[in-house]
């Protein structure tokens, strides 16, 4: 079937925002040239705005091709609940009595390890948190993660080097840590109950090699750099003036399992958040700054890559349909890096008389390639609007992300295909 102008257009559109993300210091270095028009020219350098700012040029262009009704057609068929549960389940993970729970336990299980306790401390935030992110959703793992990592490390200073390596680990063990269980990781999400994958098929099909390849990745580049962490100081706060209410604690987790729980559902999880804001306004005493804007820029990026990916399917299903088991693997490791790990098992999961195989292939190669781009993978732009202050000009350059996920994700590959 030859695809309609409206499919062309939006293919066009979609690969402008992709070099969009790798441009996005052009717009800043605009912005100080041009301070009369620095506003939108900051805006179109976040990272976070680039899909949601060219999903608008391409509903505008709907609108004007097919007709406002046909727009508004199209935007109420896209599923935007992946966007809302990350904008959610971000703010409520990064709320100062989850934090502090997080923190204690990584506390605890760092100073059981034979380690420095810095370097026992960031091992645990790159391997047991990206881990516990089967359990309470990758964009949960990933925020807590991240925000252990900038207040233990990233605030401390870390070489520019270091910083890009761990930032690499981070998404690639995340984007396979959550692959333990059938409901943690988006890509996995999308075909789980089409295909009957339980949580004893995902143990024994992908959970336990995940978990080598994440182990493996954050031993190696803790032993490589232990000097370097080991002279970070350690940050010690006054637990009396931090403490936090253990009925309040209990609240928020609860608020937390429920979010999970009904993380297919956005007018649950919607509503109870509006319960969580009326909680933290009635005792905003023991919270901090919730970080609402941050998470909504992380759901704007992801509604803008659900709007453009919606017209993507047209290309990317035969280009699956038409690999081997092992083509596919490599292929949606590849694509990956350029869409949306989720887009791509969902559409998968669309093709009819798959081997099992074929479908293993196309779920583990989607979270291997899951760390290599911001966009690979949904709570990647978490971590990454988490982190980029810390980094030179507050950008996260698309090259050195790159650059420094392309071993851990070998280790993924390796993980996946020889073991």
């Amino acid at each position: 079937m030859n695809p309609t102008t409206v499919q062309i257009v939006a293919a066009v559109i979609f690969t402008i925002a992709v070099l969009h993300t790798f441009s996005v210091k052009f717009f800043e270095k605009l912005a100080h040239r041009h301070p009369a028009h620095a506003g939108i020219f900051h805006l179109l350098g976040e990272v976070e705005a680039v899909f949601g700012f060219w999903a608008l040029v391409l509903v505008v262009f709907m609108a004007v091709s097919v007709g406002p009704q046909g727009a508004l057609e199209y935007l109420n068929a896209r599923n935007f609940t992946e966007p809302l549960f990350v904008f959610v389940i971000m703010v409520i993970a990064a709320s100062r009595p989850i934090l502090k729970v997080s923190l204690g336990c990584v506390d605890v299980v760092a100073k059981m390890l034979p380690m420095h306790r810095q370097v026992a401390t960031f091992f645990v935030a790159l391997s047991l948190l990206p881990l516990l992110g089967s359990f309470i959703t990758e964009p949960a793992a990933m925020t807590l993660a991240a925000l252990l990592l900038r207040e233990r490390f990233y605030n401390p200073g870390l070489s520019n080097r270091l910083k890009y390596l761990t930032l690499g680990v981070l998404f690639v063990n995340v984007s396979i840590g959550g692959t333990l269980t059938p409901y943690a990781a988006p890509p996995v999400l999308m075909v789980a109950a089409t295909w009957n994958w339980d949580l004893m098929f995902m143990i024994t099909n992908l959970g336990w090699r995940s978990a080598v390849a994440v182990i493996i990745n954050a031993l190696v580049l803790t032993l490589i750099f232990r000097s370097e962490l080991a002279r970070i100081p350690l940050i010690e706060k006054n637990d009396d003036e931090n403490r936090v209410p253990v009925a309040l604690v209990i609240t928020h987790i609860l608020f937390l399992i429920g979010v999970v729980l009904a993380a297919h559902h956005a007018v649950v999880f919607m509503g109870l958040f509006l319960f969580f804001l009326g909680i933290v306004t009635a005792y905003n005493r023991w919270q901090d700054r919730l970080i609402l804007r941050e998470g909504m820029m992380v759901g704007f990026f992801l509604a803008g890559l659900v709007v453009l990916g919606g017209q993507q399917q047209w290309w990317l299903q035969p280009a699956l349909s038409a690999m081997s088991p092992t083509a596919v693997y490599y292929g949606a490791t590849a694509l990956t890096a350029i869409t949306d790990n989720a887009a791509l098992t969902y559409l998968g999961s669309l093709v009819e008389g798959l081997t099992d195989e074929f479908k293993l292939s196309l779920v583990t190669g989607a979270v291997t390639g899951g760390g290599l781009t911001v966009i690979a993978n949904a709570p990647n732009p978490a971590g990454y609007s988490i982190l980029k202050s810390r980094f030179d000009d507050e950008e996260i350059s698309a090259g050195g992300l790159f650059a420094a996920a392309f071993v851990p994700t070998l280790v993924a590959i390796a993980a996946f295909r020889m073991i």
